[in-house]
């Protein structure tokens, strides 16, 4: 996922959102646009002042001039109608050349390569370690959609996105991958098509913490309370946004074997932890807490993803753990169980 605009007329509400709370920085203020950078190209996310209010054009990234040329040729021989892009569009998003399309969910596509790379470094808004992207791009975005199985049909056979895994309570969604990011796309069934929310990834787990406390300033702001999920294992929060959809602000994700990958569903929930969701009916809140709770009762943990740099190894000091962390789920990377040595559990009750 290389950027994504929305169009909103509350842009200087914007400015404030992804400068101050989410660390963005902004680099253009002119002409109605907002353009705001996370690393070092020349732009990321981008805020047109105008009468909608909501994501706008998502743009995705292929290697070069022929793998564009052959989605161009397979959208189009599939009944899909292919627009080229202008080179004032190309000069607009920083581009070499681009092609739009529509899903069928209604959100406007643009496949692109060669994005323009800035020529001074990356100033973020406020004090933070900076965002994680390179080759796992912007992050990722969620679609809420009237038919899942329609638009992932699309999204997988149309550009080639491979399924991660899905979920079926307390709510239907699917989750795709087009690197090493667990999924830079996911599809959660609803009554309407829109923007659910969008992901980015800091460096530095006190980033997100930080962010959190400046979110809970406004009380109304938090859609989503600090917590982590099960399949990618971010540890993230939701904040609304002007424009009243969801940013997902995270840390710590992990990144899989793109090509090796096997699917499958998720029966756990959406959470290991936290994550209390003020936007799902009070039946549904209900049984994602209670998926948690078991998952609780049930010893279930999943490593940290770090990155060279952002940790220390703290010294071994309990037994206990040093039996437990032993077991072979451990060293796959995956979510495993806790379950306590017979001798250790003696000795817990015997002090």
């Amino acid at each position: 996922m290389g950027y994504i605009g929305v169009t909103t007329p509350a842009v200087e509400d914007w400015i404030r959102f992804a400068s101050d709370l989410l660390g963005m920085q902004l680099v253009d203020a002119t002409l109605g646009v907002r353009r705001f950078r996370m690393d070092d190209r020349r732009q990321r996310f981008i805020v047109n002042a105008g009468p909608g209010n909501g994501a706008a054009f998502y743009g995705w990234e292929v290697a070069g001039p022929a793998d564009l040329m052959a989605f161009a040729d397979h959208l189009s021989n599939n009944g899909i109608a292919v627009t080229r892009g202008s080179r004032a569009l190309a000069d607009e998003r920083f581009v070499k050349d681009l092609i739009i399309f529509g899903d069928p969910a209604g959100n406007r596509v643009e496949l692109f390569y060669g994005p323009e790379l800035a020529t001074d470094p990356f100033q973020p808004g406020r004090t933070m370690s900076g965002f994680r992207t390179g080759t796992l791009g912007m992050g990722h975005a969620v679609f809420n959609v009237t038919n899942v199985d329609e638009t992932a049909a699309f999204y997988r056979d149309m550009l080639g996105f491979k399924l991660s895994d899905y979920i079926t309570a307390p709510f239907r969604a699917c989750f795709f991958h087009v690197n090493p990011r667990h999924h830079s796309l996911a599809l959660i069934e609803s009554t309407q098509n829109g923007i659910h929310h969008l992901m980015i990834e800091t460096c530095m787990l006190d980033d997100v913490g930080q962010a959190y406390d400046l979110a809970q300033r406004q009380p109304d702001r938090i859609g989503t309370t600090l917590g982590r999920h099960v399949n990618d294992h971010m540890t993230s929060f939701y904040s609304w946004s002007p424009s009243r959809f969801l940013f997902e602000l995270g840390w710590g994700g992990r990144s899989i074997d793109s090509d090796n990958w096997t699917p499958h569903e998720r029966i756990e929930g959406p959470s290991l932890w936290g994550h209390d969701r003020a936007w799902l009916p009070d039946d549904r809140q209900q049984q994602a807490y209670d998926l948690r709770i078991r998952m609780a009762q049930a010893g279930v943990r999943a490593p940290l993803n770090v990155m060279d740099g952002n940790f220390t190894r703290a010294s071994d000091a309990c037994p206990w753990w040093n039996a437990a962390k032993t077991m072979p789920q451990a060293a796959s990377g995956s979510a495993w169980t806790i379950t306590p040595p017979a001798s250790a559990a003696r000795s817990a009750r015997d002090s």
